[in-house]
This record gives C-alpha cells, sequence and structure tokens, in this order.
C-alpha cells in the first residue's frame, strides 16, 4: 500500500470530485491533506463540500481555485502543499457541449491535462512515493456492437471531441510513464450517477424535469445502452487503485448495470411517481423523443475484471438500490439544486436546450 500524504484532487469541486473527497474523510482513514483543486466552472460548485470545509478545513482540507491551464498556479500549489500525490478529475465532460463548442474541451481536457503532467515531473524529479492517477471514461473506446465488452486493450475508437480529448489525455499520461517514469495509474469509468451530479446529465434531467412537469427528451428511440455506475463504488474503487494498482496500470471500472436509456426513464418515472404519490403516467406521458444527437454511441458495456481480480474491489450498490438513493437525494436537496441552477449553466441550457 502506498503512503499517501498531500494529494491534490483536480476538479473536486465537480461531481465525481467532491463525492471522492467526501468519500476519502467519512470512509476512509486517511490522515493527509486533500487539496481541492478547481476553477469552477458553471459545473463545479464548493457548496457540495460546504460541510466538508466546516468540519476538515485548515487542517486537512484545503480549496485552491485555480485553472489546470495555468502552469504558474498549478506549480504554486505543488510546492504550497508539498504535494506527493495527483488524481486528476478536472475536464470538460459533456458529449453534447462538446459538440456545440469543442474548444474547452481540448483546451482543458489536453493542454490542462499537459500542465499537470509537466508540473508533477518537474516538482517531483525524484518520483519515490509519488503518483499521478488519471481518471477517465469508457467512451474513448468507441461504440459497441450488441455483445462484447470494453477491456483494458480494447484499442481507442473516440467518436466526439469530448471522448478524442479523453483519450488523448489518455495517451498523454502513459506517455509520461514510458518516457519519463513517472509513477501512473489510468481507470477508465462508466456513466456515473449519484448525489452532487449537475444537472445536465441524464438521470438529473430527468428528475428534474419530472419535478417541473417538462418534457422528458430521449434521443433517438431510446435504445442507446450504458453501463451505470454509482459514484461511490466508483470512488471507492478510485481509491483502491491510488492505494494499491500497479504503477503504470490501466484499470476499467464499471457498474455491471447495462441499461437502454428508455428502460432507465420509464424506471425513474416509477420510482419518482411513488416518492411523490403520483399516478405512474403523470411521468410517463411527459417521455418526448427528439432528434439523435451526432456520433451518439450506440453501446456501452465495461468489463471490470482486471480490478476486481487484482485489487479485490467490487461494486456495494445495485441499480435498483443507487437510482433509488439518488431519486430521493434529489428530492430532498432542494437547496443545492437551485444552488448550482444558475448564471452560465441557465444561459447555456436556454441557448442549446431550449427544446427541451
Amino acid at each position: 500500500m502506498r503512503k499517501l500524504t498531500n494529494i491534490v484532487i483536480t476538479g473536486g469541486a465537480g461531481f465525481i470530485g467532491s463525492n471522492l473527497i467526501r468519500y476519502i474523510f467519512e470512509k476512509t482513514d486517511f490522515s493527509g491533506k486533500i487539496i481541492n483543486l478547481d476553477v469552477l466552472t458553471y459545473a463545479g460548485n464548493p457548496y457540495s463540500l460546504d460541510d466538508i470545509d466546516k468540519k476538515f478545513g485548515g487542517s486537512q482540507y484545503f480549496f485552491e481555485k485555480a485553472d489546470i491551464r495555468d502552469r504558474k498556479a498549478v506549480d504554486a500549489i505543488l510546492v504550497k502543499y508539498d504535494v506527493d500525490t495527483i488524481i486528476h478529475l478536472a475536464a470538460e465532460s459533456h458529449v453534447d457541449r462538446s459538440i456545440t463548442g469543442p474548444e474547452e474541451f481540448i483546451t482543458t481536457n489536453i493542454n490542462g491535462t499537459f500542465n499537470l503532467l509537466e508540473a508533477a515531473k518537474n516538482y517531483w524529479k525524484d518520483f519515490e512515493g509519488k503518483l499521478f492517477h488519471h481518471v477517465s471514461t469508457d467512451e474513448v473506446y468507441g461504440s459497441l456492437g450488441d455483445e462484447g465488452f470494453f477491456t483494458e486493450d480494447t484499442p481507442y475508437d473516440p467518436r466526439s471531441p469530448y471522448s478524442a480529448a479523453k483519450a488523448s489525455s489518455d495517451h498523454l499520461v502513459m506517455a509520461y510513464f514510458h518516457t519519463y517514469g513517472m509513477p501512473i495509474t489510468m481507470s477508465n469509468c462508466s456513466n456515473n450517477y449519484g448525489p452532487y451530479q449537475f444537472p445536465e446529465k441524464l438521470i438529473p434531467v430527468m428528475i428534474e424535469n419530472m419535478l417541473t412537469e417538462k418534457a422528458l427528451p430521449v434521443y433517438g428511440d431510446g435504445k442507446n445502452i450504458r453501463d451505470w455506475l454509482y459514484v461511490e463504488d466508483h470512488n471507492s474503487a478510485v481509491w483502491t487503485i491510488v492505494n494499491n494498482g500497479k504503477t503504470g496500470r490501466t484499470y476499467n471500472i464499471g457498474g455491471e448495470n447495462e441499461w437502454e436509456n428508455i428502460k432507465l426513464v420509464n424506471s425513474l418515472c416509477e420510482i419518482v411517481a411513488k416518492e411523490t404519490g403520483k399516478e405512474l403516467n403523470y411521468y410517463k406521458k411527459l417521455i418526448t423523443f427528439v432528434k439523435d444527437r451526432p456520433g451518439h454511441d450506440r453501446r456501452y458495456a465495461i468489463d471490470c475484471s482486471r480490478i476486481k481480480k487484482e485489487l479485490d474491489w467490487k461494486q456495494t450498490y445495485s441499480f435498483d438500490s443507487g437510482l433509488s438513493e439518488t431519486v430521493k437525494w434529489y428530492l430532498t436537496e432542494r437547496s443545492w439544486i437551485e444552488n448550482v441552477k444558475s448564471g452560465e449553466y441557465l444561459k447555456w441550457m436556454e441557448e442549446n436546450y431550449s427544446e427541451r
């Protein structure tokens, strides 16, 4: 097991990042420092970690508002906290947004990752006791047919500006391992869901639209398939890799929960109807099929046998339990929802999703 002392988590105010920080403080015995490095784009919200800041701020938890594309800022943070571990989550991540405006995805996901790698290489010099963990996506593998699964050896075949930018960053990270000997680990995960997810992704969009009686937009015929992973299970896997993963190794993390989009939306309607006391058809009648997006991959499915066999990891949430917990959270935490639904997010949604 690695000895982790001072960890920078990039994108720590985002969905997965905030849940990871919460997981480390609440579910592990980590006694070092966590530095949340986040530029606070529309999808980053420090409010998600307000309770963590009140409990651990100034002793174990520190927030640094900085852009990973700003090399001087990154250099200064590594020196200030004597960082020995970087868990890199910061990224532009929404496929639809990458189609309408790809430039931010290139500069953040590729150039930002390059900045972090260069800063770490130059600051660490001696790599002993250091680690750069890169969090990526199964979308870099492209699209599957009706059968088969993505493995760590599946050739990359990205289909959107988002997945292409993430694929590029993956290759950069692995190049720094092979070229400079930088100790890295990498993970490629399937679709995450759970608390604190910004309301632009499928599950929170559907829940929010149900509660406001808006159309439930489903792309194409609704039969695109995704493998859904509860965010806490994802973060337990990341923590396992960071502590025990083999240097230079990639690990796929999946929920082993394949669902057609339309079946998922119908299931959400059933759960929300039960929780709100409404008739099922009250929500199902809102389902609206819309024009498919360009390059929409048909099916993703992860083979996560490597991390299970090598690191003894497994999921703890079934899809039913995870989805139920997620719906209850979004129904309960209305102040968080209202807090994040402002500014750039609303402007972008109005400009790009008025039909929804």
